[in-house]
């Protein structure tokens, strides 16, 4: 059924330029949020460095930490005043989870933190050392 006074021709040509200016908004919008997610923070480069197990670092300790990728890495044990102490290793790690054994007997009792280095991170967390 046709309605009387509706001219076909002119709802085509409205409903194309409806769409039409849906497609360019869309369009615009995805040039627009890919234009503010540059330099966004890649999460799968960053590694997660867990906390140690006991409460005192005794004897061998055991970092623990996880990498997405395999990634160059540096493992230092920093003073109060976060001054380098000890590099514990620098390598590569692998996908998944990562453990680092070193020796708590190297240095005296007391309070330090061990620190996790990648080209694009550096994280810390504290430890006591009681070895006596």
């Amino acid at each position: 059924m046709i309605l009387a006074g509706v001219n076909p021709l002119k709802v085509f040509v409205g409903v194309l330029l409806v769409s039409l200016a849906v497609l360019i908004l869309v369009i615009a919008y995805r040039k627009l949020i890919g234009y503010f997610g540059k330099g966004r923070v890649v999460h799968r480069d960053f590694c997660v460095l867990h906390p140690l197990e006991q409460k005192y670092a005794q004897g061998e300790v055991e970092f623990y930490f996880t990498a997405e990728r395999p990634v160059e890495f540096e493992l230092v044990i920093l003073d109060k005043e976060l001054n380098s102490l000890e590099v514990v290793t620098k390598k590569e790690a692998l996908e998944g989870g990562n453990i680092i054994r070193w020796d708590s007997r190297s240095i005296p009792d007391g309070d330090y933190f061990y620190q996790l280095r990648t080209h694009v991170q550096k994280t810390m967390k504290r430890m006591s050392v009681k070895n006596t």
